[in-house]
């Protein structure tokens, strides 16, 4: 892979190159990006998405909204510091080209800011929840009307593809979905591979898969354009483009010390205990002013800031020493997988799981949460369904004229009516997602 192909500024549709050294510098292509992501009502609704506690009312406890933008923070220096060092080692590509070091801090933000767009409510949870109404709840009945890669798409829903269907899926009046530079679309795809097969491997490209079969087509563009490696010839699958790296290295700063600090002012995890976790991170504090710090939340926002610098300098360090294996292919393995502080972080993941992922309060919302995609999935699936079938019911039909106009169903394909339904269910807020449970259990206060 070569910078050259992986900085395009292309984006869907386009018949003429972009040329970096043409940009309006006032307003640059990749920075276009950030702004129609940010501007997007799929954003939007991120302000009430689960990021560990679900349905928080709490100020200071993180939504995917205030995650997203710490996340695109963290990847803008992150970028920016990589890139100045890729100049200092490729001058071609500012000489002769016109990429500044901003280009590469505003490739990664936007992908980073975008990063949880496909998560549907409440988390994780809720990715797996779909999943399992697909593989053992009644929507088990629909893989006989899928081929195997379709089936599979659904039964691991998975948001980062759902993400990439947001960014791209092209409908009346918006072709091409948000259009942004395939760039950024390459530097959001973490794991660009389809879902089948599964590939037992340690290595990160085969953890989850990127695209549903619907964007087949436009992967495969996206892929091309930037030169992405093929890792096989029997199906679709690629070796990451390097700023992806760079993308997963913010979100895995941001979740190991923010979801972190999340706890302890939750009470959920101990102050003092926790401090010290914290501190093995931190190179250099200023003990007066540390001491200084009268509340809980002061002296931990102080060694959060300190932690995320040493990260944000360690994984830019890891990045440049393996740029020529990330540009062969042959860097396998997330970038803080091999730092030297990899056991510290360990160490605060562990806490983080043991005393508030596996909270009796984040645990109690998350079931909430299946209850309530399942009903959804079990009405909507099955009017998806019958209206493949060319059979709906007067309930059904109730369904249909409530659903937004850019739920399009057919009865050519059952795959495309019912991933259509994933989609909208997926864009659901936490709340409008329970609202809607709500409804269709008769509750209309």
């Amino acid at each position: 892979m070569n910078w050259e192909q992986l900085l395009s500024l292309k984006r869907y549709g386009d018949t003429n190159k972009r040329l970096r050294k043409e940009q309006d510098e006032t307003r640059l292509g990749f920075e276009v990006d950030y702004d129609r992501i940010i501007f997007s009502s799929e954003f939007r609704s991120l302000q009430d998405k689960t990021q560990v506690v679900p349905l928080s009312k709490t100020d200071f406890v993180h939504t995917r909204l205030t995650h997203s933008l710490e996340v695109s923070v963290v990847g803008r220096s992150l970028g920016r510091k990589v890139g100045q060092l890729l100049l200092k080692k490729h001058p071609h590509l500012e000489n002769v080209h016109g990429y500044k070091m901003n280009d590469f801090g505003a490739i990664v933000a936007a992908a980073a800011l975008a990063h949880d767009i496909g998560n549907p409510p409440f988390g994780h949870s809720g990715e797996k929840a779909i999943g399992a109404y697909f593989k053992s709840g009644d929507g088990a009945q629909f893989k006989k009307h899928l081929t195997d890669k379709e089936y599979q798409d659904l039964c691991d829903f998975e948001g980062n593809a759902n993400g990439f269907k947001i960014l791209t899926e092209s409908r009346q009046g918006r072709e091409g979905g948000l259009r942004l530079s395939y760039a950024t679309l390459g530097a959001f795809m973490k794991y660009p591979k389809e879902s089948l097969p599964k590939k037992p491997t340690n290595h990160i490209v085969d953890k989850k898969y990127g695209f549903f079969q619907s964007e087949k087509q436009m992967f495969g563009e996206v892929a091309s354009e930037l030169g992405l490696t093929k890792r096989s010839d029997d199906y679709l699958s690629y070796q990451r483009h390097p700023l992806a790296f760079l993308v997963e290295a913010a979100d895995d700063i941001c979740y190991t010390i923010i979801d972190f600090e999340d706890g302890i002012n939750l009470g959920l995890i101990q102050e003092e205990y926790a401090l010290e976790y914290l501190i093995t991170l931190v190179k250099n504090i200023n003990k007066t002013k540390y001491s200084e710090l009268k509340t809980t939340e002061d002296r931990v926002s102080y060694l959060r800031a300190l932690a995320i610098g040493t990260l944000i300098d360690e994984a830019a360090s890891i990045f440049m020493k393996n740029e020529d294996k990330i540009l062969a292919g042959q860097f396998e393995t997330a970038l803080l997988d091999v730092s030297q502080y990899k056991a510290q972080i360990k160490d605060i993941i562990d806490i983080s799981v043991n005393n508030v992922y596996q909270s009796k309060e984040v645990i109690s919302k998350e079931i909430a949460g299946y209850e309530i995609l399942n009903q959804l999935l079990n009405a909507y699936g099955k009017m998806a369904f019958n209206y493949f079938e060319d059979n709906l019911s007067n309930y059904d039909q109730l369904l249909l004229n409530v659903l937004p106009e850019t739920v399009k169903l057919t009865t050519d394909t059952l795959y495309q009516n019912v991933l259509s339904i994933c989609l909208y269910i997926s864009k659901l807020s936490d709340t409008n997602a329970m609202l809607l449970y709500k409804k269709l259990k008769g509750n209309i206060l």
